[in-house]
């Protein structure tokens, strides 16, 4: 499977890289790692970033390629990352590729490429796509390797979320060998303004929790306007009841600025809380999960949901 990814590479000159929408630290990293590797080891070849606009670190991560509807028209082959299912690829001209390629740690939902590396247990799709570099033998350089590392670390928690195995170590040293800063991507990664101290202060003032120990907080348009967040972001603090007692499954709920509805983050340590986001117009991984409420008088019956699942 590896080596057929990398043949199949080398017989397209024109390549389009695809993530979901509203894309975290794997989505992006996937990408534009994916972006290094193929432009450090086949030249002549024309790469483009494809997705919606993001606001997760524009440090870290440059904005994805604009490109017209006519450089679809000739031959390309599409590479789409971090993505299971076709409704949230984040640009619906992937269908006009003539070859398919999709590699994905997410479960399992439909069938999208003509090849389909999945591996559920992955903590990453920058684990599964490091690996596949390593093992082509081809060149991995310093910039490559560091958006690898953050795609991992960011999936992974920190090396501290249950996909964590011996391998994502492995694949990590093998990063870190290659040179990257792991005090310049750390600072990168999360130095964050004094801002950042009303934002938690207003959700320790305003989160609640249900008799059964599901945690959550709303953010509102209102909240996110005064706090001068986007919808995006006001996920970024759902692990703030990480490691709290008789706490067992966490929520993030922000409304959606342009979507009419409310965004949700669910995290948990063992209980699996996917087909309660599936349930929920959403999905994910067993522990960590998103969803979609349309409207906030949802919010009741969807925590009653998540209680269920704890026994």
């Amino acid at each position: 499977m590896k080596k057929k990814i990398i043949d199949i590479i080398k017989k397209y000159r024109k390549i389009a890289i695809f993530r979901h929408i509203r894309p975290d630290f794997d989505a992006l990293s996937s990408a534009y790692a994916f972006k290094n590797f193929i432009k450090d080891n086949f030249k002549n070849k024309e790469i483009k970033v494809l997705g919606d606009s993001h606001e997760l670190n524009k440090k870290l991560f440059p904005k994805s390629d604009k490109v017209s509807n006519n450089w679809f028209n000739e031959k390309f082959l599409a590479i789409i990352l971090d993505t299971p299912n076709k409704e949230r690829i984040s640009d619906p001209r992937w269908k006009k590729a003539n070859y398919i390629i999709k590699i994905d740690h997410h479960i399992f939902i439909e069938k999208i490429g003509n090849i389909e590396y999945i591996k559920e247990k992955s903590s990453s799709t920058c684990e599964l796509i490091a690996d596949l570099f390593f093992s082509s033998k081809l060149k991995i350089s310093k910039e490559c390797a560091k958006y690898l590392y953050i795609g991992i670390i960011g999936d992974s928690g920190r090396f501290e979320y249950q996909n964590t195995t011996p391998k994502t170590f492995a694949i990590a040293k093998k990063l870190l060998l290659l040179g990257i800063n792991l005090n310049e991507i750390y600072k990168d990664i999360y130095m964050h303004d004094q801002n950042k101290l009303k934002i938690m202060n207003h959700i320790l003032n305003n989160f609640k929790i249900s008799k059964k120990g599901v945690a959550y907080y709303v953010l509102y348009k209102k909240d996110l306007i005064r706090l001068k967040i986007n919808t995006s972001q006001g996920k970024e603090y759902i692990n703030i009841f990480r490691f709290i007692k008789n706490i067992n499954i966490w929520c993030a709920i922000s409304e959606d600025l342009k979507g009419n509805c409310f965004r949700v983050s669910i995290r948990s340590y063992d209980i699996n809380v996917n087909k309660v986001a599936t349930k929920w117009r959403g999905g994910g991984h067993i522990n960590a999960c998103g969803a979609k409420l349309i409207n906030i008088k949802e919010l009741n019956s969807f925590i009653k949901d998540l209680e269920q699942l704890i026994k």
